[in-house]
């Protein structure tokens, strides 16, 4: 079994982060090791009043003790960091307990829908670009791209132009691979596009556009993703799996309005285990 860590919040309630990231890897009969950056009492997303504990204080005595232990990983994945400097750690991470070859997957969790996520400033993008500079795959969505790359953010309704100049630009930051969210090139289509920064191969995934949205679907696409990768599926492959669970989430929510938080991600994990056909 490979073996992931996933470096990012617990929001106690609000299904994202880590809440999901943990079941979803290990349901794709991936081993999925955790180290929280904070623990909320909810996501920041509608919630009025949430804790914050940061634990950045606790980075550096973690990592001695797997080193210690000899213990080490074929990939690291991070989402939400709670401060610039858990990024600084974050590359410590990767370069001290991941084993040689292995994958830096960035989520730069940090903003949806036109503006930065509460807490978070430009100085923090900034810090956030340097970690994308060191990865091997980034999955910012439109947003995000927008303010790595310090470009206009256009929400919908993009043009061909538009994608192209962004997949530019954060090629700049120097991912060999760039998996961009959010892509609307089609009427009545979302898409998500696998950059090779590389060889400049561009593949897109079109689904069907959901009614509705919700909180913690980037974190479900980006653990469904990691998953698949782990599991040997190609970036194409895995990209398109994790699309199509998305989808299946936010069709098992439609309709339940006590539960906008969050998407019922465990009731769609038997197609993400089908798609994968993973095997003991």
């Amino acid at each position: 079994m490979k073996r992931v860590l996933t470096i990012q919040d617990i929001s106690c309630v609000g299904q994202c982060s880590i809440t999901v990231a943990l079941p979803i890897i290990s349901a794709c009969g991936v081993e999925c090791c955790i180290l929280p950056s904070a623990v909320l009492s909810t996501h920041t997303g509608g919630f009025k009043g949430f804790t914050f504990r940061d634990l950045t204080d606790d980075f550096r005595a973690i990592k001695k003790h797997w080193k210690d232990e000899k213990i080490s990983f074929e990939a690291i994945y991070t989402g939400y960091l709670g401060s610039k400097k858990q990024i600084d750690l974050v590359t410590e991470f990767m370069n001290e307990v991941l084993n040689e070859g292995g994958l830096k997957i960035v989520d730069p969790a940090m903003a949806d829908n036109g503006k930065l996520y509460t807490g978070f400033d430009m100085e923090y993008v900034k810090e956030m670009s340097k970690l994308c500079n060191n990865a091997d795959i980034i999955l910012p969505n439109i947003t995000e791209a927008a303010f790595l790359t310090e470009s206009e953010c256009i929400l919908h309704n993009h043009s061909k132009k538009y994608i192209d100049d962004l997949l530019l630009k954060l090629s700049k930051l120097g991912a060999k691979h760039i998996i961009l969210k959010g892509v609307e090139l089609e009427g009545n289509k979302v898409g998500v596009i696998v950059y090779n920064t590389e060889n400049n191969n561009k593949f897109i995934y079109n689904t069907d556009i959901v009614g509705g949205s919700s909180h913690g679907t980037g974190d479900c696409f980006a653990a469904a993703f990691t998953g698949a990768v782990m599991q040997g599926k190609t970036l194409e492959e895995s990209a398109s799996l994790a699309a199509d669970f998305v989808v299946e989430c936010l069709n098992k929510t439609i309709g339940d309005k006590e539960h906008w938080y969050g998407v019922k991600f465990e009731k769609a994990l038997p197609l993400l285990v089908k798609k994968l056909n993973v095997n003991d």
